[in-house]
This record gives structure tokens, sequence and C-alpha cells, in this order.
């Protein structure tokens, strides 16, 4: 008797923090993986880990901030069925907009909406055409509010937002779901590399990147629409942010990310 093949799950932003975890949690659950990430040496360790839950797994190493990249991440399944495909993949940048790097600016648009959504509309298809399909979308608490000192990277998480849920719609009764995963701080390198540290948020209290990833997991394989993850205050903001006004929203997020 022929053993049926894995299913196989991609997962860009794998070589650290939540994406690195979710990797993880998939190949617990017996996925077959291709993790992507432009950090070679972190993927490779990713890799390595996800590896020695007996899955197969294979690394293509590419910047999605380049178009080019994403086409040939979206090649290298072949003509393998994508069953789960996970966005998480993205970076975020601190301080007054008029004073940040343009080169920066356009870095998170291009990382976190661009590659998003072309890698998106190059696997979705062939997943609606096979009737079956799991899409994780790395959202965060941050797309329900305006973000002083954050402007684009929480503006670039609302457009994410909102294009999840307008998918969840456009692919109802296809076999396919979308889920947004929308967590709150988690300890990554996120706010190291986004200049963040020394603002209040950077230095408050932050999830484990595993809950936030067991979170998504689990959403992702009930088919639910959203999740808020993983603490339980997490799950407030995302209440109290549905019916604050969002000039009272953006004044409490520039207090959080103003550096110090």
């Amino acid at each position: 008797m022929t053993t049926p093949p894995r299913p196989l799950a991609l997962v860009t932003g794998a070589s650290s923090g939540i994406g690195r975890e979710i990797a993880d949690r998939l190949a617990r659950e017996g996925h077959d993986l291709v993790l992507a990430a432009e950090d070679e040496v972190g993927l490779a360790a990713a890799a390595r880990r996800t590896g020695g839950r007996g899955v197969d797994v294979e690394q293509v190493v590419g910047d999605l901030r380049n178009g080019s990249a994403v086409e040939e991440l979206a090649a290298a399944v072949g003509d393998r069925p994508v069953d789960v495909l996970v966005l998480d993949a993205g970076v975020g940048v601190g301080g007054p907009f008029v004073e940040q790097d343009v080169a920066d600016v356009l870095s998170v648009v291009d990382l976190d909406v661009r590659s998003t959504v072309h890698l998106a509309r190059l696997l979705l298809p062939g997943m609606v055409e096979r009737a079956r399909g799991r899409v994780l979308v790395l959202s965060s608490i941050a797309a329900t509010m305006p973000g002083p000192h954050q402007a684009v990277y929480n503006a670039s998480k609302s457009f994410v937002q909102s294009w999840a849920e307008a998918l969840q719609r456009e692919l109802s009764g296809t076999g396919v779901t979308v889920t947004s995963l929308m967590p709150g701080p988690v300890d990554t390198d996120f706010f190291a590399r986004a200049g963040l540290v020394g603002s209040l948020m950077g230095k408050g209290p932050k999830d484990d990147p595993a809950d936030v990833a067991r979170a998504g997991v689990e959403a992702l394989l009930a088919g639910k629409r959203k999740v808020y993850a993983a603490s339980p205050l997490v799950k407030v903001v995302g209440g109290v942010n549905a019916v604050l006004p969002d000039g009272v929203k953006a004044v409490l997020h520039e207090q959080v990310a103003k550096l110090r």
C-alpha cells in the first residue's frame, strides 16, 4: 500500500520569531515544509529544527521585497500542491514619519504588503482549483489602531487585515480558508530592528512567540477567521479598540511607541 504524501506548508519569515515557531508547530502536525527567509544562517537552523520532527524540509533563501524572489519562491514548490500557506514575513520601522529613511519606509511596504499580496496571488488560484487549502496571514493588533511613531507599519497591517477579511468573503465555499493572526508585542527581534527598544512598548511585557504560533496554527487548522494571540491582555485590547475612536487610539499609541 502506498503511503499518502504528507501535506505541504510554505512558511515565509521562517528564520526567526513567530515564523520559525509556526514552522515547528506545523512540522509537529506532520507537514512537510518549504521555509523562506532572507537570513540564510537562521533559516538553516530553523530547517534543522523542523527536519528533526521527521518531515521533509526545503529552504529558499531570498529577499521577498524583490518581486523576482517571490516568483522564485512560488516556483520552488513545483507541481506539488501547497496545503498551507503562512504569510509571516514582515518588518517595522519606528520614529516620526518625516524623519524616517525613505528606503526603510518603502521596505516595510514592499515586504509587509507587496510580497504578501504577490505570493498569495501566485499560490491561491491552485488552492481554489483543488478546492482545499488554508492560509495564515500575520496581521497584528496594530491593524486596529493608527500608529504614530510607527505609522507605516500599522498602516501596512491595517491593509493586510482588510485584505484578509475580503479574501475570507471571496473564498467562502471554495474549500480554502484565510485566518489572520493578530498578536500584540512579542518577544522577538522586531523591536530592535524597528528601532523601538527605547519605547514603552519595547520595554514592556511581551508574549512568547511559541504561544503566539500555537494559537495561530490552532486557529488556522480549525479554519477560524482571526485570532488575537496570545495573552488575555491582547484579547482585551482588541475588544477595546473595536469601540474606541481612532483619535483616542492614536494618542494612546503615540505614548507607547514614542522613544523616551
